[in-house]
């Protein structure tokens, strides 16, 4: 594993960046729509970095086009940059591009996904807006990954099997697709026969890979509804809070919707390359949280902050999700982490979010609250304190 970039690193590049001509970057992919319109919002220009093939959302449907006095008419794209492939942004040329443009770069899960993190950690040197260090922790097969962390805070999360022999109750399997890249080879199972039954099936389906299968994680499913909290950390205590709650969403997975919209008579007679749903997902919606757990998802997010400030110098900056399931009695249990942008933030696009517009009294979305953040450490002389 690579050594991490020194912190001062990125403060000495941005800190040679003129504030008042500072652009947002992202990789043109999972939350990058977010991250430029928020961007447009606050008058902070923006770029798309594209792979070639994948650019037209960015360059042609939402980019933006002013009118002659230069106010914006439509989108919110300000720049497409095109590259062969996403990895191409870690070239040095890039990098210096990006650098000669004042750039803050915005991790989403498409970077790690698609970009080695040990070239991320100790190559990329563009200042980034949010946690370097902690991207990796998203790693299942890393030894303190999330579940680690969350251990450390005493954060709740299903307890994990530690083989299929263990399985006594119904418990879900978690690995990546043998074939799409940034998905899930996920699969349920309530018993060790139910187990390796579904995953000969997945293996000879190219699902996944017996490989993938011996670091795979096995859990107790908690049965419940999912909430996937949108939070957002500021140094800068800009408002009097450091934390604040932006939204909150769950997620629309195939197969798995398609299957739960099907009566369970006919579940019961799918063939066999139809009968294990997959959970891959496609698409995301807006959710609210029974006020009386609020309290609760506070406390879990500030216990979080505490535990990577401890661990991950400086801590958790900026945007970041904690995934939860609710079961019966109420109880939040913490099934995934995001240390960066969550994918489910496109929701918020140019209404924000209910929580997010009653915090601030206006449309409030995580990008435009990225933006504000940039936006006031540029005014202020800090955006040292904003990037590593």
């Amino acid at each position: 594993m690579s050594s991490v970039l020194d912190p001062a690193n990125a403060r000495e590049v941005v800190n040679g960046y003129d504030p008042d001509e500072v652009k947002l970057a992202a990789i043109g992919s999972h939350s990058c729509l977010d991250v430029c319109d928020g961007a447009a919002d606050e008058g902070i220009p923006n770029i798309a970095v594209c792979e070639r093939g994948r650019e037209s959302t960015y360059a042609r449907y939402f980019r933006t086009t002013r009118d002659e006095a230069g106010d914006r008419l439509r989108g919110c794209v300000d720049e497409s940059w095109v590259l062969d492939d996403f990895s191409d942004v870690l070239e040095p040329k890039s990098q210096e591009r990006l650098r000669e443009d004042n750039v803050l770069f915005v991790p989403n899960r498409s970077f790690t996904a698609y970009c080695e993190l040990d070239r991320i950690e100790s190559e990329f040197e563009v200042p980034m807006v949010g946690s370097r260090n902690m991207l990796r922790m998203e790693e299942r097969s890393e030894e303190q990954d999330y579940y680690w962390l969350l251990d450390e805070a005493g954060l709740p999360s299903p307890e994990a099997k530690e083989h299929p022999n263990e399985i006594d109750e119904l418990c879900i399997v978690k690995l990546h697709h043998a074939e799409k890249k940034l998905e899930r080879g996920f699969f349920t199972a309530a018993s060790t026969e139910e187990y390796h039954e579904k995953s000969r099936q997945l293996v000879d389906e190219g699902v996944i890979t017996e490989e993938g299968l011996e670091h795979a994680r096995i859990e107790r499913y908690v049965v419940g509804p999912v909430f996937n909290f949108d939070f957002f950390h500021s140094p800068l205590e800009l408002y009097g809070e450091s934390l604040d709650l932006l939204g909150v969403d769950w997620r629309f997975e195939s197969s798995l919707d398609g299957h739960v919209r099907l009566p369970a008579d006919q579940q019961t007679t799918l063939p066999d390359h139809q009968a294990v749903p997959e959970m891959t997902v496609v698409g995301h919606a807006n959710a609210t949280l029974r006020e009386s757990l609020l309290d609760d998802a506070f406390a879990m997010a500030e216990k979080f902050i505490e535990a990577a400030e401890e661990h991950y110098d400086p801590g958790i900056l900026g945007p970041f999700c904690l995934q939860t399931c609710v079961d019966k009695d109420m109880n939040f249990h913490i099934y995934d982490v995001a240390p960066r942008i969550g994918g489910g933030t496109n929701i918020h696009l140019s209404q924000g979010h209910p929580y997010g517009n009653t915090l601030f009294r206006e449309d409030m979305s995580t990008g435009r609250r990225l933006a504000l953040e940039v936006k006031a450490a540029a005014q202020r002389g800090q955006l040292d304190e904003i990037v590593t």
